[in-house]
């Protein structure tokens, strides 16, 4: 057995204090937690807000609660993020007992790695520090807690879904006409608006049209270059090209990574264009790159959130979450307590992947794996190893979108975009959203069978957005390719989501092998398979895809099928 951690030499990420969360911060002076309660229905609110989200009173008043709560999600981290945290430390998704809708990401402290788990009984122990009480949780001498249910448990998912509007479906009108792909390759060091030009100016020749022909854009996630997210939006492929679009979007606030194909569509379908350009561009793994480069010089300090300096705003920034990879980990963790989900269930969608993959020429990571070699991999965030998380890539992906009745001009048979999912009905913000599965999924599942008469039957190939292996366990579960909790089952020896099997599931390689483009690749894929063009990974007879986009962060999944 390993020592016990308690994480009291970590310098930590101080959190900001402001008027909403000065409250929260300065109970543990008192050996309390503190929240906004609602005197309408006597919920706890967290993070605070002027409104009951349960009875929508403004009637509401601060409480103190007892320190006590269940584990509901735990990740022992073993990757350096930030360098004031030095791994193995524990992240944990703690649920408050006097109200286990609100949750606490926390660190667990008091106890060995390898003991920390979904189900226990904790109690906050209060560290602190300058103005503030931060609160870490250690174990209760107490039998393991019965797990709290989601608000909308995962099978419910549905009765939230609205009905279809009457009248012509946005779907209908619109298709997908031209795709374009620049190079794709780890630390290329290339400008990431050339790799953005070279993928539009590629599909808009895919489609058979010129640059002219193109009056709309469609980007995610819009201005943003920081980390290697993007190259500039609108505004930078605009003025490069010298387009005069009558549409345009660009935001991170819409249906994941793909969100910039379903703004497309409802633009084309309400007459606001005739060919929208979509565009992602990425370019992580040279930006990695410079910043390692930077730090080597003193320049730049290529870990974390923020500086040593700065105050963190939120509720997790002293915690050392620092990445997605954290976060989806917990839920990992709750499936596997739920539900008996294994390492290697995940495993087997990794081994999918890189088989996949060898059939790419355009894949990052082509050579065979194992599961002796899955298993072995060195841990980042428990249970993920490396081959759980996708791999950091330069490349731009763009896609065409066009008017059904101008898609009889394009150079390819249109693919069709038979329906779209992109409801909510759970919280966005991470921790407090649902626990058994990624968040975001069920609700845009749930959303797309409702818009069309195909089942998750006449699917042939599935495009599962997969930074890391557990977002696939959650698609799969979600879109209804298997049950609720059964993912175990149906992935068992991994024939299922082969090429010749029940659905063919990222035949290029999916983001875990082929490279980390955040869900265009997979549209790109999609209209390969459906035109018949993937050579040796083709799909026989694949009639039938759904993409999804995203998770965690609002998500959505679009069902195409050829012409």
């Amino acid at each position: 057995m390993t020592d016990k951690l308690t994480m009291g030499d970590v310098e930590r990420a101080l959190p900001l204090v402001d008027d909403e969360s000065r409250a929260f911060w300065e109970a543990g002076r008192d050996g309390v937690l503190r929240f906004p309660g609602c005197n309408g229905c006597g919920a706890l609110l967290h993070p605070p807000g002027p409104v009951c989200r349960y009875c929508r009173s403004q009637d509401l008043e601060m409480r103190d609660v007892e320190p006590t709560g269940v584990v509901v999600g735990v990740t022992v981290n073993h990757q350096q993020w930030d360098a004031r945290y030095a791994p193995p430390f524990i992240i944990a998704n703690v649920a408050i007992d006097a109200d286990p809708r609100v949750r606490l990401v926390t660190n667990l402290v008091d106890v060995a790695p390898e003991e920390a788990r979904v189900g226990m009984r904790v109690r906050a122990r209060f560290e602190h520090r300058e103005d503030v009480w931060i609160p870490l949780f250690a174990p209760q001498d107490a039998a393991d807690a019965e797990l709290p249910d989601d608000e909308t448990p995962p099978a419910d998912h549905r009765r939230w879904i609205r009905p279809v509007i009457p009248g012509p479906r946005p779907e209908d009108q619109t298709a997908i006409t031209g795709i374009g792909m620049s190079q794709i390759g780890r630390r290329l060091m290339r400008p990431p608006l050339s790799l953005t030009i070279d993928a539009v100016k590629a599909a808009v020749a895919d489609a058979g049209l010129e640059l002219a022909d193109i009056d709309g854009l469609s980007t995610y996630p819009g201005p943003m270059t920081d980390g290697g997210f993007g190259e500039g939006g609108i505004t930078a492929l605009e003025d490069a090209l010298g387009l005069r679009p009558t549409w345009y979007n660009g935001g991170m606030e819409t249906f994941g990574p793909g969100g910039s194909v379903v703004a497309a569509l409802l633009a084309v379908a309400a007459g606001m264009a005739r060919h929208v350009v979509c565009f992602r561009t990425v370019w992580q793994a040279t930006f990695a790159a410079q910043m390692r480069a930077a730090a080597e010089k003193g320049d730049f300090n290529p870990y974390g959130m923020a500086s040593a300096a700065k105050r963190v705003a939120g509720f997790a920034g002293p915690y050392g979450v620092g990445s997605a990879a954290n976060n989806l980990a917990m839920y990992a963790s709750h499936h596997f307590k739920r539900y008996g989900t294994t390492r290697e269930t995940l495993g087997w969608v990794a081994l999918n992947q890189r088989a996949n993959a060898a059939l790419n020429p355009n894949a990052i990571y082509r050579d065979p794996m194992t599961m002796d070699d899955y298993m072995s991999a060195r841990p980042i965030s428990t249970p993920f190893g490396l081959y759980d998380c996708d791999v950091p890539a330069d490349a731009s992906i763009a896609v065409v979108v066009s008017r059904r009745d101008a898609a009889a001009d394009t150079r390819h048979p249109p693919v069709l975009i038979e329906a779209i999912g992109t409801q909510l009905t759970e919280r966005i913000s991470w921790e407090q959203s649902t626990l058994t599965h990624e968040p975001q999924v069920l609700g845009p599942s749930a959303h797309l069978w409702s818009r069309t008469t195909l089942r998750p039957d006449d699917v042939d190939v599935a495009l599962l957005y997969d930074g890391f292996t557990f977002n696939c366990v959650s698609w799969l579960e979600a879109l209804g390719f298997c049950g609720i909790g059964e993912a175990k089952d149906f992935l068992q020896g991994g024939k299922n989501i082969a090429r010749d099997g029940v659905v063919a599931v990222n035949p290029h390689g999916g983001q875990l092998s082929a490279g980390r483009t955040h869900g265009m690749g997979l549209f790109h894929e999609a209209v390969v398979q459906l035109r018949g063009d993937a050579g040796d990974r083709q799909v026989r007879d694949a009639k039938v895809a759904v993409v999804s986009s995203g998770g965690l962060t609002p998500a959505g999944a679009v069902l195409l099928r050829n012409s």
